[in-house]
């Protein structure tokens, strides 16, 4: 296995490389300058303008063309520099140190909430299919992945927040007290799990009952096997297969995918800058999210592959 990831890993360099070229060439592409939006209004003279604009392009080295500007961003990447924020007028890893920090520990407490209480719920669902207890998840997780993320939020700031006063509406605690972190994380987190459960439970289910009704499952009961041997030996290991591709997508996710409840909520994470940056125009937070996305994509591919020889003893890697 050890030799599979090494090689896969290789051949991931110029998978990157051809993303950062047509990312770097996207962010180019992209009309207007962040330069215009740092000159003050109140300079008349054309002559000072033009002296600003070279002395800020050479600042935040957007001079020279579009191939030698890549050639720059690319040492500069090489070397763990990830150049300075036109927006924020700092280092990049500065401004996004800990807005990463704060969306990953949201987007990991509820990955990891919806992962486990899908696998309670889906088995159960499948075991029990069309009984009550199925049904009921069934329209449960008709309405979680119909109803947009937005509307879910708002509905829980205002019955939980507003009406009954139980947990804040959002922003973020100034102190390091682990019970205020946690009130204010409870919303953002609740609105983010009830998509994923709805979603990953139903996919649980589903792969569970596909499993159940294969012929080994009825030779494993025909030897006398008890219920819960058979369910969670045989059936479940195989239904885990299809699973794997959810959740190896649910972690390249961890850093991305919060931006519209971070909006809602106030909360201080990575999609409030993703935006903001667009926006603004900034090429060096743009291109340094943007590659951490497509990193986390193909890092999320390998470990798919991984999971699946890890769970199917019949899927060689090689």
């Amino acid at each position: 296995m050890f030799k599979y990831i090494l090689k896969r890993i290789i051949n991931l360099i110029p998978v990157l490389l051809i993303i950062s070229i047509l990312l770097f060439t996207l962010s180019e592409a992209m009309p207007g300058s962040p330069i215009d939006q740092m000159i003050p209004q109140n300079i008349k003279s054309e002559r000072q303008k033009e002296q600003l604009r070279k002395n800020l392009e050479e600042k935040y080295n957007l001079n020279g063309s579009i191939p030698e500007r890549y050639i720059g961003w690319l040492f500069r990447i090489s070397q763990g520099e990830f150049g300075q924020s036109t927006r924020y007028q700092r280092d990049v890893k500065e401004v996004l140190a800990q807005p990463l920090k704060n969306t990953l520990i949201l987007n990991l407490g509820s990955t990891l909430i919806a992962f486990f209480l899908s696998l309670i719920i889906g088995i159960k669902s499948a075991v029990k299919r069309g009984g009550v207890y199925d049904k009921f998840w069934q329209v449960f997780s008709l309405f979680g992945i119909s109803i947009p993320t937005f509307f879910t939020g708002m509905i829980l700031i205002y019955v939980f927040a507003l009406k009954l006063g139980w947990l804040p509406a959002g922003m973020m605690p100034v102190n390091n007290d682990i019970g205020l972190w946690l009130r204010h994380l409870a919303l953002p987190t609740i609105t983010l799990t009830i998509g994923s459960l709805a979603s990953t439970s139903r996919y649980v289910r589903n792969s569970m009952i596909d499993a159940l009704s294969n012929d080994y499952i009825r030779t494993a009961r025909a030897k006398g096997l008890s219920e819960k041997t058979v369910i969670y030996s045989h059936a479940f290991r195989n239904a885990l297969i299809p699973v794997v591709t959810v959740v190896a997508w649910s972690l390249t996710g961890l850093l991305s995918g919060a931006a519209i409840t971070e909006q809602l909520f106030a909360y201080n994470g990575i999609g409030k800058y993703f935006i903001a940056s667009i926006l603004a125009q900034d090429y060096n937070v743009i291109m340094t999210l943007n590659m951490m996305y497509a990193l986390l994509s193909v890092i999320g591919n390998l470990l798919m592959d991984i999971g699946y020889s890890l769970v199917d003893p019949r899927v060689k890697l090689s």
